[in-house]
């Protein structure tokens, strides 16, 4: 049997009972640790957000996180389209389609009502077609001989209003052609076969047999002239 001192077994109890409390104390700091508030580390305080830029509602970061952000109002599915600027006149469907036509329209020369060395005929133009057209202004005119070659200058157009002259069926419009009588005149003549009638505003014209005898083509008072159109077949 060995012999121990006294004082050497009070401290190696002192010893072990240290090294008890320090497992204890050891046991006790991790408990606290687990389940003590979050000690908050001093330290430079984060940057501020920058206010210059608009900020991102919960609603949006919601939306981001499942790929559906919102960027303000939702767009119009269909927005209104304005109406299309038109520049110039308007033509009216209606009112090009009611003009009369050539191929809707017979001519005709009506009686010689002479006076004072004039000579007046009045040139008619009625509407054959099943439908209500109108004439407006003046209509062109020429004498022609039996060749079908022209005979003096175009007819000039006698001052006037232009009138609208609705026909229809069967009614009828009239311009009136007036000439100086060449025997009266001097004016050089001659006698046309027939007579070219236009209806205002068409390119085809309408043949007339002339009955009027000699014409005024050239020299003189050889000037023919039209009136504008009016309703009915004389004056």
């Amino acid at each position: 049997m060995v012999y121990t001192p006294r004082s050497a077994r009070h401290g190696t109890l002192l010893v072990g009972a240290v090294a008890v409390l320090g497992l204890l104390t050891g046991c006790g700091n991790g408990k606290d640790a687990q389940g003590g508030a979050p000690i908050t580390a001093s330290g430079p305080a984060a940057p501020a957000s920058d206010t210059s830029k608009s900020p991102v509602s919960a609603t949006s970061a919601e939306g981001a996180a499942s790929g559906e952000v919102s960027l303000g109002a939702p767009a119009s599915a269909s927005a209104p389209k304005a109406p299309a600027a038109t520049g110039g006149r308007t033509t009216t469907p209606a009112a090009a389609s009611s003009r009369c036509h050539t191929s809707e329209l017979r001519a005709s020369v009506g009686r010689n009502d002479p006076g004072a060395g004039q000579e007046n005929f009045p040139v008619v133009i009625t509407n054959t077609s099943g439908r209500t057209c109108t004439l407006r202004g003046y209509p062109g005119a020429a004498f022609v001989n039996g060749s079908g070659s022209q005979l003096g200058p175009d007819p000039k157009r006698q001052s006037g209003s232009p009138v609208t002259v609705t026909l229809k069926p069967g009614k009828s419009a009239w311009s009136g052609l007036t000439f100086s009588n060449p025997e009266v005149s001097g004016a050089r003549s001659a006698t046309p076969a027939a007579l070219l009638v236009t209806p205002p505003d068409e390119r085809d014209h309408l043949k007339v047999t002339w009955p009027g005898g000699p014409v005024p083509v050239s020299g003189n008072s050889s000037s023919v002239f039209l009136t504008v159109l009016g309703a009915g077949t004389a004056p």
